[in-house]
């Protein structure tokens, strides 16, 4: 269980309200004015109903994780190395490692604002509707025989043993990778680019068989391929978007534990009181 303290700006603890305060990050069933969908919360739709509407429609202020340090700086440290890449329109290492010597970093004057996931990211209108659908990709190859692009994802793990591409794709706790790339492949087509129907997940795996540490943590580096799948997105912003303009709270996911937990506090408090 996480118990998250509410910090201001100088990160002293403050009184928390469970409530957020900015409008433009609530939906008003039937608002007529613009709202956007990160790829995160998209995810959280299919994920459980009922926490993504207390989110975004009721405005509850959900406790939050701890930032993934480590993971970040993995995926800092990469990007430099494909930007250097990406300048001088060479192929990386491991494309000619892996036989790609015919891939590239794409080169745009938007690649920055495309992986800033918080404040920009990729962006479409979802058809004729006032949904912005947004997603922060980790980078975009291209493919300089066919001029489409790669979309790619950075993961870092730590797991003993060589890893199996059947296995990662096949993983249940992976299928939220996969609905990631299928998002980011939906929003690069709408926005007009041609994209390779490979993508791939670029898997750091912290190599645990070394006898020492001496502040040094060696990785070991994976291309998995996977080729994504649109054809399911649309059914499910659909109903999406229905659940969002209801003001009918949506049925919990039975496996919740958030849901449960909730459930449970309330029966525990009111027995008690």
């Amino acid at each position: 269980m996480i118990i998250d303290l509410k910090r201001n700006t100088k990160k002293i603890p403050v009184p928390a309200s469970g409530l957020r305060v900015k409008k433009n990050s609530i939906y008003e069933p039937n608002q007529l004015n613009d709202f956007k969908i990160s790829r995160g919360k998209f995810s959280d739709y299919l994920t459980c109903q009922r926490c993504f509407y207390m989110d975004r429609v009721a405005g509850l202020d959900t406790p939050k994780t701890p930032g993934w340090s480590l993971n970040t700086t993995t995926d800092y440290l990469l990007k430099k190395e494909f930007d250097y890449c990406r300048k001088l329109q060479k192929p990386h290492r491991l494309f000619l490692e892996n036989g790609l010597d015919h891939y590239v970093p794409f080169q745009h004057e938007d690649m920055d604002k495309w992986r800033d996931s918080l404040h920009a990211g990729l962006s479409i209108r979802y058809k004729n509707s006032n949904i912005i659908l947004t997603g922060g990709v980790d980078d975009i190859w291209q493919d300089t025989k066919t001029k489409q692009l790669i979309i790619v994802d950075y993961k870092s793990q730590a797991q003993n043993g060589e890893i199996n591409i059947y296995d990662y794709l096949k993983d249940p706790f992976h299928k939220g990778y996969k609905t990631q790339m299928d998002f980011y492949a939906y929003l690069l087509t709408k926005m007009g680019y041609k994209v390779s129907s490979n993508s791939y997940f670029l898997v750091c795996n912290a190599n645990r068989q070394k006898e020492k540490f001496n502040k040094v943590m060696h990785f070991d580096e994976y291309l998995i391929p996977y080729e994504w799948n649109i054809d399911w997105i649309e059914e499910k912003i659909d109903q999406m978007i229905t659940v969002m303009n209801s003001h009918d709270i949506p049925a919990a996911n039975p496996c919740c534990r958030n849901c449960a937990y909730s459930e449970q506090f309330s029966k525990r408090c009111n027995s008690m009181q």
